[in-house]
């Protein structure tokens, strides 16, 4: 698939000026002589007239220009199947109906490729989530130190100081489970988008195919996805460095001010950037020129993508509160003293049978988010090329329907 698509649309008769020299016409009544109407004498009485009882079959109906879906359309079947009920479905030859797709669509399309290839997602999604909670849970044994004992009766400032000092060796004792997490973020990420590819087709996909087609984009997957963090973060230091130079009351708010729109900044780099990645891994192109190719598509359609994507994320945040709730109780019930540490306000200690219970309950929620979250990025990047450059023509002679060409 490339910037410019290289399929060539159907052609499609004109629908003025055809000549109708072959069409039927019902017999006028001067038809059969010339004069007067000829009726049989063998027509039934008034009234008792049955009608027929196989069904008849209209004639097909002249191709036309149909650019409802951004060009010209294929009258093999949908010609023939044009009621007074307006349009009929579009195709569906794998997760997806072959036209722009709603909210509802890219969700069903989903759930509809976890199902349907479930060996194969789950095999992905389970094998990262596992290897992901067991760095995690080492990283936080072995590595994270124990909160520090804040002193009650010590200044605001120095309450603050201290808990920024945890945070930083926290987050530095956590880089190399971070590095194996964004190592296995980006093979899910490179495996999922090809095995959902697929799907749309409704075509067969094994982990070895997907693995075979994804692995030479790895490399160049791994820069686009250090990039964009970079890109943002360098974003929110230049936002905050002024006010953070100025110090001071004055340097505070200046630097709330610089925060707030290199936020907003960032959130707008990212939608613009969010349809990078499976430009890259199905379209081949490098990490410039897929950047270029998502800021090229959600052009005009900013905040349709916004909207879907916080929603996306809501219902899975949601989702994965409703799993690990329920870990997270039996973990602190069986870790420390129980749940009395929860009304307490206590960090339980993390004991192996606390990191256990929430790591299986992380790699439950991750195995089912990862493919849904994955597969509404894919979906989108689909739903803008069908509707700016007709892909779904080019879909549909890949998946070898009747009526769209070889």
């Amino acid at each position: 698939m490339n910037d410019t698509p290289g399929w060539a649309s159907p052609g499609s008769a004109p629908s003025d000026g055809q000549d109708d020299q072959g069409v039927p016409r019902p017999a006028s009544p001067a038809d059969a002589n010339g004069s007067a109407p000829q009726w049989s004498t063998d027509q039934p009485p008034a009234g008792q007239w049955q009608p027929p009882t196989a069904p008849v079959t209209p004639a097909p109906a002249p191709a036309r220009a149909d650019s409802g879906w951004g060009g010209p359309r294929p009258q093999g079947q949908w010609g023939q199947q044009q009621g007074p009920w307006g349009p009929p479905p579009a195709a569906k030859p794998g997760v997806i109906p072959l036209r722009p797709l709603t909210l509802g669509d890219i969700l069903d399309g989903s759930v509809a490729t976890l199902r349907r290839y479930w060996q194969t997602v789950l095999t992905v999604s389970v094998t990262i989530a596992v290897l992901m909670q067991v760095a995690e849970i080492l990283a936080q044994r072995y590595l994270v130190p124990a909160p520090p004992e804040i002193n009650r009766d010590a200044s605001p400032a120095e309450a603050l100081s201290q808990s920024v000092d945890a945070l930083r060796s926290s987050v530095i004792a956590m880089g190399p489970a971070y590095l194996i997490m964004v190592a296995a973020t980006l093979v899910s990420a490179a495996l999922l988008t090809v095995v959902i590819s697929r799907a749309v087709l409704g075509r067969p996909v094994t982990l070895g195919t997907a693995w075979q087609e994804a692995r030479p984009r790895l490399l160049q997957l791994l820069g686009l996805t250090l990039l964009v963090p970079v890109m943002a973060a360098g974003i929110m230091f230049v936002g905050l460095l002024p006010g953070l130079l100025l110090g001071g009351s004055s340097g505070a708010g200046l630097a709330f001010l610089g925060g707030t729109c290199a936020f907003v900044a960032v959130v707008w780099l990212t939608i613009r950037f969010s349809l990078a990645s499976p430009a890259l891994m199905l379209e081949r192109q490098g990490v410039v020129k897929a950047l270029k190719r998502s800021a090229k598509l959600v052009q005009g359609s900013w905040w349709r993508i916004f909207g879907i994507n916080i929603l996306t994320q809501l219902l899975i945040f949601l989702f994965s509160m409703l799993i690990a709730f329920p870990f997270a109780f039996l973990a602190m019930g069986v870790a420390g003293d129980g749940l009395s540490d929860i009304l307490d306000g206590t960090v339980p200690e993390t004991s192996w049978s606390y990191l256990v219970i929430m790591g299986i309950g992380g790699v439950i929620t991750s195995a089912i988010t990862y493919p849904i979250s994955a597969g509404v990025t894919v979906l989108l990047y689909i739903d803008q090329r069908i509707r700016r450059e007709a892909l779904d023509l080019e879909l549909a002679r890949a998946a070898g329907l009747p009526g769209y060409g070889g």
